[in-house]
């Protein structure tokens, strides 16, 4: 492997790559991707790695810097990997989204919207209410690290704060990593998991859940439940797999939040999938329900429907809804909230929808409109295999542009359909993530 040149180099920046890297050309035309680069700016590099077709490198010094180019709230930007757009403005970062969504449709499924939705935001700080830290003690350092995982993702960031979660935890990254450093498990907690509901009498509704390779003594178990009680928080084991997860304290805590709008109130288990940003979740099930056009006679069909979250609210509107979807115990849970809300009108399934699905009677059920809410391989496989002619409308919410614009490309071109209208959603302000939403009809 060739040696990198650590010779600090000149570069004007002129683009924004789909991961939050600021695009330019070395003197040999080779590209390269520079972290914490903006476009219109003129930067002092140094290569980080190289390849055959491109280089990356990192800013060493803004030379010129653009209108756009803001000073990071967090003291860890550019070290920790959590975020990628701290130094954009926010009101640039959702238009640098909603390039990357034009570019996917055009590049990808050769297909363009009738109509640009406006972007769709919410608070941009501490709304990360689900998420995933990871935990190593460093002996070198004589200290345990909590945080997300750096740039170079074989390392933990050592966090002080993070001004993107939610603050009851965000605030706490130090007092966690204290913590699990005073635990005789110390060197066999690899990752702490952390979600949150709506606050609750006993407790304010976050959970943790601590994995743990080795059986943990009785003193860490009573440290842990001291700052639970401390912090008002549950907490919860993972001695193995998904499935041996179990509460430590309280004994019995119950998870949940409400979509006010709708009068539903979902309930989930601390390892569930749901939305990660709980003010913007709810106007994108507004807005899907308003792309949809619902009326109280329509039969609806969502695919990939998780817990019922976009379920429940369309079972409040519609006749009947069928929801999908491939993990059994979120299709339990998932009835067991339509019978939480009184709903009698929604129905679930499970099935996995990248699989043949040719016997299930759901299928060939007719529907007069279809949601679908894929994994970031998107719904290729099941709408090759969906009788979509007697659909009338179909609303897609993507979490990756890329697999949203093959399977649009597909609607359009191979079934027919229109492309009315598509958007971006900031569901992860400050990061490069795409989320988007688009509507098609015949």
């Amino acid at each position: 492997m060739a040696r990198l040149d650590q010779t600090p180099f000149s570069a004007d920046i002129l683009d924004l790559s789909h991961d939050g890297r600021g695009v330019a050309r070395r003197d040999n035309g080779k590209t390269v991707f520079i972290a914490g680069a903006l476009p219109g700016e003129t930067v002092m590099a140094k290569q980080t790695a190289r390849s055959r077709s491109f280089d990356e490198a990192v800013t060493l010094e803004v030379l010129q810097a653009s209108p756009d180019r803001v000073p990071p709230r967090c003291p860890h930007f550019g070290t920790c990997g959590g975020c990628a757009l701290q130094h954009l403005d926010e009101a640039k970062q959702i238009l640098a989204k909603q390039r990357v969504l034009r570019e996917n449709f055009e590049r990808i499924g050769h297909v363009t919207p009738e109509s640009w939705l406006p972007p769709l935001t919410d608070d941009a700080w501490g709304y990360r209410r689900k998420g995933r830290f990871s935990v190593r003690r460093v002996e070198k350092k004589d200290k345990t690290l909590v945080g997300f995982r750096e740039a170079d993702p074989r390392f933990v960031a050592d966090l002080s704060i993070c001004h993107t979660v939610i603050p009851q935890i965000g605030d706490g990254i130090a007092a966690l990593a204290t913590l699990v450093d005073g635990l005789d498990a110390r060197r066999d907690i690899p990752q702490i998991e952390f979600i949150a509901g709506d606050s609750t009498p006993d407790y304010s509704g976050i959970a943790l859940v601590f994995r743990h390779l080795q059986p943990l003594s009785e003193r860490d178990r009573d440290a842990l439940v001291a700052f639970a009680q401390a912090q008002g928080f549950a907490i919860f084991l993972q001695p193995g797999g998904v499935d041996s997860v179990h509460p430590l304290w309280p004994e019995a805590p119950s998870l949940s939040f409400r979509l006010p709008a709708w009068d539903v109130e979902l309930q989930f288990q601390p390892l569930d999938f749901i939305q990660v940003n709980a003010g913007l979740n709810q106007k994108m099930i507004a807005l899907a329900l308003d792309l949809l056009d619902l009326k109280p006679e329509d039969r609806v069909l969502d695919l990939f429907c998780g817990l019922g979250n976009f379920t429940l609210p369309l079972a409040r509107i519609a006749r009947e809804v069928v929801g999908v979807e491939g993990e059994a115990g979120l299709v339990a849970r998932a009835r067991a909230n339509a019978t939480h809300n009184g709903l009698t009108n929604a129905q679930f399934h499970a099935a996995d929808l990248a699989q043949n699905l040719g016997g299930h009677a759901w299928m060939r059920a007719g529907f007069d409109k279809l949601l679908l809410d894929p994994p970031r391989s998107g719904a290729d496989a099941v709408l090759k295999q969906l009788p979509l002619k007697g659909l009338k409308r179909i609303v897609y919410v993507s979490c990756h542009p890329a697999s949203l614009a093959r399977d649009a490309g597909y609607l359009v071109n191979e079934r027919g359909w229109k492309l009315r209208s598509a958007g971006v959603m900031d569901m992860f302000p400050h990061t490069a993530h795409v989320e988007s939403i688009a509507m098609f009809e015949l």
